[in-house]
């Protein structure tokens, strides 16, 4: 169900915020030296990606975002927000748009899951899954923590590849912890950032791309049983998991320039990006 759980979970555990929550404005310098920074290490200015294309659910002029600009991820689901999620912008053009996310991050979980990361209550949940197929779930504000996230996402794909970063143990900085592809819907660009919507199953992947699992194959049968997804987009996601390991055994798409991902940093200059009030 994302990259947000536990077992695998990149950053649990969750710590709650007031629901009392002024954003703070982004630091614009420090966006335009990440941007400048990635431009180097991947090359005269190419970011890592696949083939472009406009969002498909999209009509007119796309808004392009400025490296430092936060961005919110929403998962939408029947028009209901499931869950929301303030990032900062590093890159966006027409083959991706690539965006990070740091501890202390504000986001916004249903109640049922963030308490489900919070205990381990695998039981709890299946009750959240049942929730987000019956409508009937509220959200709760938590703080992300823990790990560094950089994610990359073509506007038409129906998944995302994420980069985990944690301390490296020496206490010299960050390493890359892992690769994270979350299947989910295409993107719909929004004023203050984009929609989608998490599809469950996910592949998490090795640093060095040698290795991977499928994950949470459980829970996406259980959200095809209740017609979370449904039959056309099951088709979808059977076509990116081939898509998916196919630019894994390539080393296309955003793995053809594995190298330089693993290299980014967070840029200490940015502050946690905050949700608009």
């Amino acid at each position: 169900m994302g990259p947000a759980r536990p077992g695998l979970d990149p950053q649990c555990p969750v710590a709650c915020l007031s629901a009392h929550t002024v954003p703070a404005t982004p630091a614009r310098s420090p966006g335009r030296g990440l941007a400048r920074a990635c431009r180097t290490r991947w090359g005269g200015g190419a970011l890592p990606a696949g083939p472009s294309g406009r969002d498909r659910a999209e009509e007119g002029p796309v808004r392009r975002f400025e490296a430092g600009e936060t961005a919110v991820r929403r998962d939408v689901h029947r028009g209901r927000v499931w869950s929301e999620q303030a990032l900062r912008v590093v890159a966006d053009s027409d083959a991706a748009l690539v965006t990070a996310c740091c501890p202390g991050a504000e986001v916004r979980w249903p109640s049922l899951y963030a308490k489900s990361r919070a205990e381990g209550d695998r039981s709890v949940r299946t009750a959240a899954i049942d929730a987000m197929a019956t409508g009937e779930w509220e959200l709760a504000a938590a703080r992300w923590q823990e790990t560094e996230l950089l994610l990359w996402k073509q506007p038409a794909a129906w998944f995302s590849v994420n980069a985990f970063f944690v301390p490296d143990g020496a206490g010299r900085g960050r390493r890359l912890r892992n690769w994270y592809v979350n299947f989910e819907r295409p993107t719909t660009r929004t004023g203050a950032g984009f929609d989608t919507f998490d599809l469950v199953v996910d592949l998490v992947v090795a640093p060095d791309l040698t290795s991977w699992q499928w994950k949470d194959e459980d829970e996406y049968a259980q959200v095809r049983r209740l017609g979370v997804v449904t039959d056309t987009e099951h088709q979808e996601v059977d076509r990116a998991r081939a898509q998916v390991m196919a630019m894994l055994t390539d080393r296309a798409g955003a793995f053809a320039e594995a190298g330089a991902w693993a290299a980014w940093r967070w840029d200490a200059g940015w502050p946690p990006p905050r949700l608009p009030c």
